[in-house]
């Protein structure tokens, strides 16, 4: 009986030390997730510990004005002073049918401000350089003018910039722009016409007030090499200052403007050969009827009517080479006049034909006036088209 109760005492004994070294795991898992969690809030308060202390921007215990200042205008009597020039180093497109251009160049605005001044021997270096986009919009300190082209189409580009600072705080901003500007063209003279081509630049958000431009007398040059365009000779180039009105200035509604004028002359050989020349031809051939047979009228007709049909499907061309503008120009006075002169070939074709079916010669004598009248007309009209145009208009 003792042995009994011994044996069955011995599996409880067995399942309470099981019992007690399940408590002590299960207290050791407790403490290493205290521990766990002690050691990530240390670590988050020597993390923030340096944000919490750090000063505000500007506000460094040797520094007494703030920083932030030498972001505001400089403090000058009147307005800021910016001398502008320009350089153009490539027109690559001259789009007639919507009056647009296509450039690139470089932009030099020069101006001073005294807060940027600095000693040589204490720097270091006799002039501070801030290459590249990195460099210019993260590291220099300073207030520049941001540039805008106001008479932007659809592009205005930034391709590189330089800033350099003298020590008396003199600046100079070299920023090379390829841009689409929107000029306006007066094409009555085509195809001899010359342009100017205005480019308007001014500081965004300052008024005439705040900041004028100051135009050298070489403020634009050219690089004759790469402004080369198929139907365009570059004359030359220039520089003025005006007065804008815009709608974003705070004071009043006048900003000073920096203006670059690029004159330019058409090419005419491509018109011509394209259009002058071969309807002058046409022109020319259907005077052919007058040398045939007056019974001939449905053969004097086809050709009268082919020259019309010409004249109609040049007019059409000439619609996405030239743009949509209310007045004549000398191209269109000349297609016009070579449609009417054909048109009129028709008539005299008609009373030839009258005058053949009465059995008269009146239409032989037609024919033969007709063969010095009509190129006499032509040359004359297109020459007083000519005059009007150019000493007229």
């Amino acid at each position: 009986m003792i042995l009994f109760e011994r044996f069955r005492a011995d599996p409880i004994n067995r399942v309470a030390d099981d019992r007690s070294q399940m408590n002590s795991t299960g207290n050791w898992h407790q403490l290493r997730e205290r521990l766990v969690t002690v050691g990530r809030f240390v670590v988050l308060a020597i993390c923030c510990f340096p944000a919490a202390t750090a000063q505000p921007i500007g506000e460094s215990p040797g520094s007494s004005p703030s920083e932030l200042l030498l972001l505001a205008l400089p403090a000058v009597d009147g307005p800021i002073q910016i001398s502008a020039s320009f350089q153009l180093l490539s027109i690559s497109q001259i789009r007639d049918e919507v009056e647009e251009v296509a450039f690139s160049g470089v932009l030099t605005l020069v101006w001073r401000d005294a807060r940027q001044a600095f000693d040589p021997a204490q720097e270091g270096t006799s002039e501070r350089i801030f290459s590249g986009a990195y460099q210019f919009n993260e590291m220099s300190p300073g207030w520049y003018p941001q540039v805008t082209l106001v008479n932007v189409s659809s592009q205005f580009d930034s391709r590189a910039v330089l800033l350099r600072v003298q020590p008396d705080g003199t600046t100079t901003l070299i920023e090379k722009i390829e841009a689409v500007a929107k000029v306006d063209l007066d094409e009555r003279r085509l195809p001899f016409d010359r342009q100017h081509l205005v480019l308007v630049f001014r500081v965004f958000g300052f008024d005439a007030s705040e900041v004028v431009f100051h135009a050298d007398p070489n403020a634009t040059s050219t690089d004759d090499l790469m402004n080369r365009l198929p139907q365009w000779t570059v004359e030359g180039i220039s520089a003025s200052t005006r007065a804008v009105d815009v709608a974003d200035a705070d004071s009043n509604d006048v900003a000073s403007a920096f203006l670059v004028t690029i004159a330019v002359k058409r090419k005419p050989m491509f018109m011509l050969r394209l259009v002058v020349l071969p309807m002058a031809l046409i022109v020319a051939l259907s005077w052919s009827v007058f040398w045939m047979d007056c019974s001939s009228v449905g053969d004097r007709m086809s050709v009268s009517f082919v020259g019309i049909l010409a004249a109609v499907a040049y007019q059409i061309t000439l619609v996405g080479i030239v743009p949509n503008v209310s007045y004549f120009t000398l191209m269109n006075e000349f297609l016009n006049l070579s449609f009417l002169l054909m048109c009129a070939t028709v008539v005299v074709n008609l009373c030839v034909a009258y005058a053949d079916r009465h059995g008269t010669d009146l239409g032989d004598r037609i024919d033969r006036q007709c063969r010095w009248i009509f190129p006499l007309v032509y040359v004359g009209l297109n020459a007083i088209a000519v005059v009007v145009t150019f000493y007229f208009i």
